[in-house]
């Protein structure tokens, strides 16, 4: 979609389809996602002088302030990551240090711009890829040139510097054009080759393989050490070359992939990588709740210096520059977005200096029952929609009538207030116990199935009444 046209009102309108309520969590995120597209229009220095304007979301668990920042970065085509903040420690322990964030969200921005590159040269690898079945089908179709060998010592010598020999190589003899009836019969079979007539024929062909590096270091602190490593050892090792018999639909496939991956600049493809990054990047940090020190100074734990963890985020929220394999990256214009439950804490407990960088701070409510029945209904991924699909596969059709419904939003709103609330979570949870008989039975008893109110009572009415049976089944 072009950024242009994603005005708040219509990224809003966007999420509404997939995501219920919250309605001032989606118009923080819709307005700093459309300041970035204003901060781009700048000129001079000022373009410099504005940073993200970074959220907190606080609300309890399945009320969507995951789902809220996952669909927005597919909205936008933004790199992405999630990541939590219980994960990492304190620099100093055995863990996770905070800089490993900016990493992973340089590798999902490299892998987001790589099925771009790939996508557009689609057709010209396509088209590489049939000329080159056309030459195993038919070799005698294929256009004929000597192939001079080259002594491995000459290229020994080349890579070291020197000219491989005193004598001078021999240029290699011109193709030979192909005769107008060989032409037309190589037209012939690449036209039957791109409209599937071979594609059952098996053939024997050659699949490079990269070599296989086992890592030398262990644990989550030396994963930046082991992957260069790795990726520097597989650099120097010759790539080999095995034969697989395959059909001709299969080899046309994996001929494509090959012929898409030469075609890509893998240089300029990282530069742009990172500097989608630095300027379009959302970093979604769960937990935050976790890592504060909230019930009074005294408070011990198993944590590991949840407040050292704070310290070294704030480096990275405020903006600095962290080392990657793919060069340095700037974190000055990422877009942070922190969520938490914050029940056993408040935002209050974090460190002043990261409070102060997370300006904007919206509360996520919890869902009602008109809410779940929204969310079973109306959403364009809709739970129940979801299960109909799943057990049409089975011939088994599904009829949710509006008394099903109902009781099942009660129920889940009942036992949300009686045990813990876990937000739309709770759906998944009654479903599968509303639907396992059905499930398990399919596709043996395929037909149609009514789910309407007493249906719903006679298989969750008696663990809903159970509260310890609850707290365990639901």
């Amino acid at each position: 979609m072009n950024p242009q046209d994603l005005t708040p009102r219509r990224i809003v309108a966007e999420l509404d389809r997939y995501i219920v309520g919250q309605s001032s969590a989606k118009r923080a995120v819709a307005i700093a996602l459309r300041n970035r597209y204003r901060r781009e229009r700048l000129q001079g220095d000022m373009r410099d002088e504005v940073i993200p304007k970074n959220i907190l979301m606080i609300g309890p668990t399945g009320v969507g302030k995951t789902e809220i920042a996952r669909r927005l970065s597919t909205l936008v085509g933004a790199p992405f990551v999630k990541v939590e903040a219980t994960k990492y420690t304190e620099v100093g322990y055995v863990g996770r240090d905070v800089e490993s964030m900016v990493r992973d969200l340089v590798e999902a921005s490299i892998r987001m711009l790589r099925e771009e590159r790939l996508g557009e040269t689609r057709g010209n690898a396509e088209d590489l890829a049939i000329d080159r079945l056309a030459d195993l089908i038919d070799p005698s179709t294929r256009m004929s040139q000597s192939q001079q060998q080259q002594s491995p010592f000459s290229t020994l010598s080349a890579m070291l510097g020197g000219h491989g020999g005193s004598r001078p190589q021999p240029e290699p003899p011109p193709a030979t054009p192909r005769s107008d009836e060989i032409e037309e019969r190589r037209r012939k079979l690449k036209n039957e080759i791109r409209d599937g007539f071979y594609d059952v024929r098996m053939i024997e062909i050659d699949v490079e393989e990269a070599p296989q590096v086992i890592g030398a270091f262990g644990g989550p602190q030396f994963e930046e050490m082991g992957g260069n490593l790795g990726e520097m050892i597989s650099g120097m090792l010759p790539k080999q070359r095995k034969k697989r018999r395959v059909t001709v639909a299969e080899a046309r496939e994996i001929f494509a992939q090959e012929e898409s991956a030469k075609l890509v600049d893998n240089e300029a493809l990282k530069r742009e990588a990172v500097r989608r990054a630095e300027t379009n990047g959302i970093v979604f940090i769960d937990e935050m709740d976790k890592i504060a020190g909230g019930g009074g100074a005294g408070r011990v734990g198993p944590d590991v210096s949840r407040e050292g963890v704070q310290r070294d985020i704030l480096p990275i929220v405020e903006g600095s520059t962290v080392m990657t394999k793919h060069g340095p990256v700037k974190t000055d214009h990422v877009l942070f977005i922190g969520a938490g439950a914050f029940h056993m804490s408040k935002p209050s407990d974090l460190i002043p200096e990261l409070q102060g960088r997370f300006p904007i701070r919206v509360e996520l409510n919890s869902l009602t029952k008109d809410d779940f029945k929204t969310i079973l209904t109306q959403p364009k991924n809709a739970l129940i929609e979801q299960y109909r699909q799943l057990l049409a596969a089975d011939g088994v059709e599904l009829d949710f009538t509006d008394s099903g419904i109902d009781a099942i939003a009660d129920l889940a709103t009942k036992v949300n207030e009686q045990t813990e609330n876990i937000g739309a979570r709770r759906l998944h949870t009654m479903l599968e116990r509303v639907l396992e008989a059905v499930s398990y039975d399919a596709p043996e008893s395929a037909g149609k199935v009514t789910v309407d109110g007493a249906y719903v009572e006679d298989r969750l009415a008696e663990i809903v009444k159970d509260q310890d049976l609850s707290h365990y089944i639901l």
